[in-house]
């Protein structure tokens, strides 16, 4: 059986992209990035993949919405892919991209969804508003990508303890050893098919 073919979306400085390279590098992800794709020309992401010999695409900022979406799609169906991975990437997926690709398009959120999700809530923001709310555990989530913000199946989650010493800083920090762990896991469940959708429910299916 042939590798799943991959797509990684990112937006900035690509560290969950970093993660999983390390994670294929190592023999634990049976598939390649064939692809990583940024909306940001500075975007360090796209250095990270030139790297490593990864094929990168840029999708302009000043090309029409339209015009925008309509390429991102012909570049992903150009390039088979089997899974894109949004890693950090800003902007949301138009809908006919999401039905081209249902229940193959994942995105790691850093928050345990559905607290501090949607509309608004990426990046510095999310934790800033745990912390304003007085939460006593965060986490991150992977979740499968429909057509509102932060909504889609869940697919994996991790939770730690928000300690009263902790700032937005610091949780951001913590958060982000968990989506090293969490998102390279979910790619490799999807590659070795073990991940089954039931409505809402994700099912993972037992290692033969």
């Amino acid at each position: 059986m042939s590798k799943k073919r991959i797509a990684v979306l990112v937006s900035g400085s690509g560290t969950n992209l970093q993660a999983i390279i390390n994670q294929i590098d190592r023999g634990r992800i049976d598939a390649e990035i064939t692809l990583v794709i940024s909306d940001k020309v500075n975007a360090y992401g796209l250095v990270r993949a030139k790297n490593q010999n990864i094929p990168t695409y840029l999708l302009h900022e000043d090309v029409l919405k339209d015009d925008y979406n309509q390429k991102l799609l012909d570049k992903l169906q150009s390039e088979k892919i089997d899974l894109v991975v949004l890693a950090g990437y800003l902007k949301i997926l138009p809908a006919k991209i999401i039905e081209h690709y249902r229940n193959r398009i994942i995105n790691i959120h850093p928050s345990l969804i559905p607290s501090f999700c949607g509309k608004g809530y990426y990046g510095l923001k999310v934790h800033e508003a745990a912390i304003e709310y007085g939460v006593k555990v965060s986490g991150a989530t992977v979740h499968f990508v429909d057509e509102i913000a932060d909504h889609g199946p869940i697919i994996l989650q991790k939770s730690l303890e928000v300690t009263n010493e902790d700032d937005p800083q610091s949780l951001q920090k913590k958060v982000l050893e968990i989506e090293y762990e969490i998102l390279p896991e979910t790619i490799r469940l999807f590659c070795e098919d073990r991940i089954q959708v039931e409505g809402r429910r994700v099912i993972i299916k037992q290692e033969e």
